[in-house]
């Protein structure tokens, strides 16, 4: 059902500090917390006795006590005390994961932590770029499947019925798309020439009239998305055009966590080529695209209702082919994984 060997958000760092914080990811529950030198610390949220959460104890400086019958382990997930027993059982481990902090969030590999290389987590371009502003981490749970999330994260056009207001104009429900496989995932992209700027951009370009512009939906394995807006003044767009100066990029970082098979975590921030440190239009984007957002998780939740409720089989239209490609060739990475496989992400 899930890729383990990949990197996944698991929570805003801002939201992991000395408490302990119970996450539950990949069907796994996970307790976090941080050390006093500042380090994160993941491991599995039960204690192998009679598995209680160990979120539900203490911290004993930088160690978890149970707070079912005391017992105390490190950061390691050794055991360190079994009240009223020596020796202490060989058995009594509780499991960790690899854990990284980068760009405000809290990344864990799920499988195996000796295969874990930070340096494969997923990179924001521009992210300490002085010229480019950016929105602060936010999160939200959607009750649907992630895989209905990454489908979405792939179709441009839906922009048109679903963000009217916001990110949707007309060019948007009638331009075909154009689907490119990746190493890492899948890419659906398109131009739109001399249309109007989508509303919620209009107070942000620096030109006026009518734009060129580009959807640029990327989907990497297993669930992260950079989706790239691009307007720039009309006749100076298009694959075989060097960007005006004017041009306006907001690069859209979004990363799905499943939680069970119908509850996604969705994080997400954005960065943009302007207004460094303007922290007014850092909070402007930052409420327009979370209501965006909860405009998806509106449909989302209800595909997931309907899927689920369905009387009769569901299609698939033009506008699937990259969705579809991306599940079948994440779906093939999990099988290979199941059977053995080395590293995948």
């Amino acid at each position: 059902m899930f890729l383990k060997n990949a990197w996944y958000v698991a929570e805003l760092s801002s939201r992991v500090q000395e408490g302990l914080v119970s996450v539950r990811m990949l069907g796994e529950r996970v307790v976090l917390y941080r050390t006093s030198a500042g380090d994160v610390v993941a491991l599995e949220d039960a204690c192998p006795h009679r598995k209680l959460p160990l979120s539900m104890g203490r911290r004993l400086g930088d160690n978890i006590e149970c707070g079912y019958h005391g017992m105390t382990f490190d950061r390691t997930g050794t055991c360190l005390r079994v009240p009223g027993t020596q020796p202490i059982p060989v058995t009594a481990r509780v499991r960790t994961f690899a854990a990284v902090e980068k760009f405000g969030f809290v990344w864990l590999w799920m499988g195996e932590s000796a295969q874990a290389d930070a340096s494969t987590v997923f990179e924001l371009e521009h992210w300490d770029d002085p010229e480019w502003g950016r929105t602060e981490p936010d999160s939200m749970t959607v009750q649907c499947n992630y895989l209905y999330i990454t489908d979405n994260l792939l179709d441009p056009t839906h922009v048109a019925w679903v963000h009217r207001s916001s990110f949707g104009d007309a060019a948007s429900a009638h331009t075909p798309v154009e689907t490119t496989p990746l190493a890492n995932g899948m890419l659906v992209s398109r131009w739109m020439l001399d249309t109007e700027v989508a509303p919620f951009y209009q107070r942000f370009v620096k030109f006026t009239g009518n734009a060129d512009r580009q959807q640029h939906y990327e989907v990497r394995f297993p669930a992260h998305a950079k989706i790239r807006a691009v307007f720039t003044p009309t006749g100076t767009g298009g694959p075989q055009n060097k960007l005006h100066p004017d041009t306006f990029l907001m690069d859209s970082y979004n990363f799905m966590t499943p939680v069970d098979e119908r509850t996604t975590r969705y994080f997400w921030l954005q960065t943009r080529n302007f207004a460094p440190g303007d922290t007014a239009v850092s909070g402007e984007f930052a409420h327009a695209v979370r209501g965006a957002f909860l405009e998806d998780k509106t449909v989302l939740e209800a595909v997931q209702i309907g899927m689920d409720t369905a009387r009769t089989p569901n299609i698939d239209l033009v506008i699937d082919n990259g969705p579809g490609r991306f599940r079948r060739r994440l779906k093939q990475m999990i099988t290979a994984e199941a059977g053995g496989g080395a590293k995948t992400a």
